[in-house]
């Protein structure tokens, strides 16, 4: 029996992706990237916002903070990590006093918030009639 490269393994495995299988490492992945925080991260980095969108920016970690309402230091610590780990942005040091530190998206992170940007526009844009259905919903 031949035995399989690396590469030649990962290929196999790569062509083989369910997500709708229940070990496909792609299920993960998808977990990931629904969850708000990664899709408001993305958002802020792509500058999506009431300026309209002008393309991606270099932000620092209180910067990324104050945009979004509502995070806590350790989640948004830890979905920067997740998404540093994952290759959708770059994490960069500058020694300065204090140390800056900035987060940018790599061109993976920017073809992802393509897609997500989608998806919050839609929401913004749909919410009443979401809230008019649950109303409805909830009253009968």
């Amino acid at each position: 029996m031949a035995t399989r490269t690396a590469i030649e393994k990962r290929a196999r495995a790569r062509a083989e992706y369910d997500a709708f299988l229940a070990a496909c490492p792609s299920r993960q992945l998808l977990e990931r990237i629904s969850d708000k925080w990664v899709a408001l991260i993305l958002a802020a980095l792509g500058r999506d916002g009431p300026d309209g969108d002008a393309g991606p920016q270099v932000m620092r970690y209180s910067e990324l903070s104050r945009r979004l309402a509502g995070v806590s230091q350790k989640m948004l610590t830890q979905t920067l990590r997740s998404l540093e780990r994952d290759g959708l942005l770059v994490r960069t040091v500058t020694p300065t006093v204090p140390v800056t530190v900035t987060y940018e998206l790599t061109e993976l992170g920017l073809s992802l918030h393509r897609l997500t940007r989608g998806i919050k526009v839609w929401a913004e844009a749909h919410m009443d009639e979401v809230h008019a259905n649950r109303e409805r919903y909830d009253a009968g």
